[in-house]
């Protein structure tokens, strides 16, 4: 099915890749234009952003580029306002970006856990600021936020500040939607299990002995027995901003082969 966000206009956070390949922003902004969306792509690299609205325009579809920091509410704010400007609205907010880092309490130390803050609960808060103001002037819209399985589950990586963060993102999610829900504005999260990204050779590669070992242990922790990709993610962020999820808010929807229903041995 193809269509599904015909004449609907996006704003993706975290749109570029953080390396060569399909991060989840970066399929979500591309998955949403070939459905018939405008999208913005916004990414604190301008380059990233910009590579994912050249792929859109090379497609055939409407994009454009901008350069964003989701820790500051006035870099969100002008990026909401160019959107608006550029497509006539913003119809769907899309909330990508993340950071991961190790370490339980004692070993992380506090600038490292403030970043996690501001890097994954934060953005939440202030593109919702940001943005909302255009969904309820027009009188509906859909919000898509990615958390984590590491929300719900401990998934054997020791990183407090991530599992905390994202399980807040999972409750903001909620009462975003509760709050909105009169208003025509819907908000689900999905809950990515182990999903084969640029990012994981760059933040998780280094708990194991090799990255060989690492995609090997991932895929053997899958029921389904291998990582999901950023197309999986994607495909779930463009149902749940479709008017096929047209009554479904508050949802967090785990994409994870199933990982998030087995008992699996504790390492």
């Amino acid at each position: 099915m193809k269509g599904r966000l015909q004449g609907k206009s996006a704003i993706v956070f975290g749109a570029g890749s953080s390396g060569p390949g399909w991060g989840n922003g970066k399929a979500a902004a591309v998955a949403f234009a070939r459905e018939g969306a405008r999208v913005a792509c916004v990414d604190l690299v301008a380059e990233a952003a910009e590579e994912t609205a050249a792929i859109i325009r090379d497609e055939g579809f409407e994009a454009i580029a901008i350069a964003a920091d989701v820790t500051d509410l006035a870099s969100i704010e002008a990026a909401a306002t160019k959107t608006a400007e550029a497509f006539g609205g913003i119809g769907i907010l899309h909330n990508n970006v993340g950071v991961t880092h190790m370490g339980g309490p004692v070993e992380l130390d506090e600038k490292k856990f403030q970043a996690a803050l501001d890097l994954n609960i934060g953005p939440v808060y202030r593109t919702a600021k940001a943005v909302l103001p255009h969904m309820l002037k027009a009188g509906g819209g859909a919000i898509v936020n990615i958390s984590s399985l590491a929300a719900i589950r401990y998934v054997g990586y020791p990183y407090f500040a991530y599992y905390a963060t994202k399980a807040a993102v999972n409750q903001a999610t909620v009462a975003l939607a509760m709050q909105y829900a009169r208003q025509g504005i819907r908000a689900n999260c999905i809950m990515p299990g182990l999903i084969d990204t640029p990012l994981i050779y760059k933040q998780i590669s280094g708990q194991y002995g090799s990255v060989d070992e690492m995609v090997a242990a991932r895929n053997a922790m899958v029921p389904l027995g291998k990582m999901g990709t950023a197309w999986d993610v994607a495909a779930a962020a463009v149902f749940l901003a479709s008017d096929d999820a047209r009554f479904i808010t508050g949802v967090c929807l785990p994409v994870d082969g199933g990982q998030s229903c087995a008992v699996a041995e504790f390492a």
